[in-house]
């Protein structure tokens, strides 16, 4: 990269860095101001185990301690969805700085191209992009357990324990358990009811608890009740035991039907993994299978959207005559927030008629060429 590239991308990433920064500390400000007196209650106990004094000196560190400790997960996910708005909004500072300096009337007097501001831009805003696909890949998959906590499980490294409601398998078979384990994955008092294809019961299986392992939940006590005999009348036979049993309702699943948004905090891999095995079974869940699909290529379009949302916004701020940068920055404002929201809310919603791989790059589809004509629209 040449000295002006190297200028450019320099001055970009500084704003990068910055805009996340403060968007970050306000957020954690916020919500600690907000919702002090629910960490505030909680500080004693931690106190305690720390072997600390407790008075209002130290309460106060304790309650900022559990406010950081629920959200540091917290801001590796609201980078990957603030990603795109950052990088225009560090595009915008960046040549409004440079304008303010006379420095794109310097770049003309060179005899150089304003596309070639584009370049660093670009070469910046694909490496930040790519930073947040490794971000989904490899580091949200890790911490997707202390994602799901909420303000009265800060400082907690385990999620509470809660129970298993009526759960429905691909193969028709009703699951529930008295306590779901979300963090070990280990189910207890389970109670496991076949049906047949009208719906009526053929087995019940009993389990004191259960745990997923090479492919199937292993039971400990599980017991089968089988019963035999018309619909008018149902004979019980002699209980059975059952040593495990299979199922695409492994622990990752479990935790998804519990925690809305978990499935996003996992990764391609997984993700993969699970529709494979939720495609194994008999009767496969349409529904499921449409909504991890979505995730999956979901991730693909959200990249290139970003990527091509931070083009499409690059001519209200390259500009070869002098402008008002707030006016600019007015006009778009609306432009990047409808291309980003828009694109968010098409991967992550079913477009009637068109499968989850295709329709989720809508979006991409309508950005690319608007992306190749605002990019020709820079006069230099």
């Amino acid at each position: 990269m040449s000295l002006l590239d190297r200028y450019i991308a320099r001055q970009y990433l500084v704003n990068i860095v910055t805009l996340f920064a403060i968007l970050f500390t306000i957020i954690v400000a916020v919500d600690f101001s907000l919702n002090f007196d629910e960490f505030s209650e909680k500080a004693p106990r931690f106190l305690a185990s720390w072997g600390w004094r407790e008075n209002q000196a130290t309460r106060l560190v304790a309650a900022a301690a559990l406010a950081l400790d629920l959200w540091w997960p917290r801001l590796f996910q609201l980078f990957n969805y603030m990603s795109g708005l950052i990088l225009v909004g560090a595009m915008g500072f960046t040549c409004s700085q440079m304008v303010k300096h006379r420095e794109f009337v310097a770049i003309l007097a060179g005899g150089l191209s304003l596309h070639r501001i584009a370049r660093p831009v670009l070469v910046v805003g694909v490496l930040m992009t790519c930073l947040q696909v490794a971000n989904t890949e490899f580091l949200l998959p890790q911490i997707a357990p202390l994602l799901m906590r909420d303000k009265s499980e800060a400082g907690e490294r385990t999620l509470a324990a809660q129970k298993l409601p009526l759960t429905v398998d691909a193969t028709g078979r009703l699951w529930f358990a008295s306590r779901f384990d979300a963090t070990t994955g280990e189910l207890f008092g389970l109670w496991i009811w076949e049906r047949d294809a009208q719906g009526l019961l053929t087995r019940r299986i009993t389990a004191s608890s259960a745990r997923y392992a090479d492919g199937a939940w292993q039971l400990e006590g599980g017991v089968a009740d089988l019963r035999r005999g018309n619909d008018d009348q149902m004979e019980p036979m002699a209980p059975t035991p059952v040593a495990s049993i299979s199922s695409e309702l492994d622990p990752t699943n479990l935790r998804i039907k519990r925690f809305q948004g978990y499935g996003q905090n996992l990764s391609t891999t997984q993700v993969s993994g699970l529709i494979s095995r939720i495609s194994a079974q008999p009767q496969p869940s349409a529904n499921q299978l449409e909504s991890l699909d979505r995730i999956r290529y979901g991730r693909i379009a959200a990249a290139a959207c970003n990527v091509l949302t931070l083009l499409v916004c690059l001519p209200f701020f390259v500009r070869r005559e002098p402008a008002n940068m707030v006016t600019q920055s007015l006009l778009c404002a609306p432009v990047a927030l409808g291309s980003l929201v828009g694109g968010l809310l098409v991967t992550t919603a079913a477009l009637p008629g068109l499968p989850p791989a295709l329709g989720v790059f809508v979006p991409v589809m309508i950005l690319l060429p608007l992306s190749i004509a605002s990019l020709t629209s820079i006069k230099s």
